[in-house]
């Protein structure tokens, strides 16, 4: 059951991400979108991240929409919460634990502290995957595209047209 549903997730992905491949953006311009939907994505906006994307895709043309919201894909529901989690591990490990505003109530430090250490670590992790994003989704989208040339050059027209031309020298 999980391996299927893994199966789907990762087709889905795949599709999505070949689509963005195919568009008629530049390979920088598609991996600097879905780098932007990572970052976007991993911080803790509370949905709020997608409506940035319809801004962002309707204001500036070089955005690919299909890499931006394949981004949504990438980090769903159930990655996040290890992302969370790995902030407030990346936090803690930068800042401490130590309570950093003082409050009359103890609960109230820890809130605030564990806040603190979340958005920091946040931060970080959302910069590291979104860079990782770029070249990969950069190295991606360019082998892609070079896989289509040389598939484009030995079609069977391709070929036709090469034996054409050769014969009428």
């Amino acid at each position: 059951m999980i391996r299927d549903r893994l199966s789907v997730y990762r087709a889905r992905v795949r599709r999505e991400l070949t689509a963005a491949f195919e568009e008629e953006h530049t390979p920088r311009e598609i991996a600097a979108s879905f780098a932007i939907g990572i970052f976007v994505t991993a911080m803790p906006t509370g949905g709020l991240g997608i409506g940035l994307f319809f801004v962002l895709v309707y204001y500036y043309d070089w955005i690919s929409k299909t890499a931006i919201f394949s981004s949504v894909i990438v980090l769903n529901p159930i990655v996040k919460p290890l992302v969370y989690v790995a902030s407030f591990q990346v936090g803690a490990l930068l800042v401490g634990t130590e309570p950093v505003v003082l409050f009359e109530h103890s609960l109230l430090n820890y809130a605030a502290t564990a806040v603190q250490l979340v958005l920091l670590g946040n931060v970080l992790i959302a910069l590291a995957l979104a860079a990782v994003g770029y070249v990969l989704v950069l190295h991606l989208t360019r082998a892609h595209r070079r896989s289509q040339h040389v598939d484009e050059q030995f079609s069977p027209h391709a070929v036709l047209l090469a034996m054409r031309h050769r014969w009428r020298k």
